[in-house]
């Protein structure tokens, strides 16, 4: 059985095409073909357009898909969908399937950053327990590291290097993405090294998520979402859980993963 997820960030799209018969037994088996897509203002033209390119790649007449689960921010308007399911329970899902023994998630995304606690079960299919969820500031997002490249004249994939060569990490104190930035150029103004920024809003980046987490996290913890491919979130991560942190093997696409398997379900 072929099914199809189709994730609407808000600042990427992704699709994913399952076919659920080779997929047992999870480990990132079952996927036909994915995409990954700079979100545009029409999200639903986007969608369809991306389908229908996996569609020809895989070879697969859309008649032969069963049924397309739409999760993520643009979820309702995506017309291909049968149905929606939340992209808490669609990451769930997808990191499952991917690491079969994680009991954490972490998904930091472009606009919100998530924690959740898997039931026990290697069996259940990622059932989350309870979640946390920052939606109502940008800060611990993508989209901070986005006005942070944009600042320091560079690119969300040197960030990472940049903070490799900082000695000392500077104090990122503010909540607000707004204010933050206003922070940063203050901080570029006394001269303070442009790695020493990158660090210190890493740093920043990792403390809020801890405190999501209130200390209470089972291990394996799965870091998911555009931002864990970015160099050195994944270190900054584990330094401020005092834990040890996995990242996910196709991290951008495992709410898409999660919605086309629970679209079989």
């Amino acid at each position: 059985m072929i099914c199809a997820g189709i994730d609407g960030g808000s600042r990427a799209l992704k699709v994913v095409l399952f076919d659920h018969a080779a997929g047992r037994g999870g480990g990132g088996r079952g996927v036909l073909a994915s995409a990954v897509r700079d979100q545009v203002v029409d999200h639903n033209a986007l969608a369809e357009k991306t389908y229908q390119e996996l569609l020809a790649q895989a070879n697969v007449a859309r008649s032969d898909v069963k049924r397309v689960i739409a999760t993520g921010y643009a979820r309702n308007l995506i017309k291909a969908a049968d149905a929606t399911i939340t992209e808490i329970t669609c990451h769930a899902a997808g990191v499952r399937h991917l690491c079969p023994a994680a009991m954490t998630v972490i998904e930091i995304g472009g606009q919100d950053s998530k924690l959740l606690r898997l039931d026990t079960g290697v069996g259940n299919g990622g059932g989350v327990r309870d979640f946390a969820m920052n939606d109502r500031c940008a800060a611990g997002t993508g989209r901070f590291l986005e006005m942070v490249a944009s600042r320091l004249d560079t690119t969300l994939n040197q960030l990472g290097k940049l903070a490799e060569r900082s000695t000392s990490p500077a104090i990122i104190s503010s909540t607000c993405v707004v204010f933050a930035e206003t922070e940063i150029i203050g901080l570029l103004a006394s001269g303070v090294a442009r790695e020493d920024i990158v660090a210190g809003v890493q740093h920043a980046i990792a403390t809020r998520v801890a405190a999501m987490a209130g200390g209470r996290l089972d291990e394996p913890i799965v870091f998911t979402g555009g931002v864990a491919m970015i160099p050195g979130m994944r270190e900054a991560l584990a330094k401020a859980l005092g834990k040890t942190v996995a990242m996910s093997p196709q991290p951008q696409i495992t709410g898409a993963l999660g919605a086309a398997i629970l679209a079989g379900r």
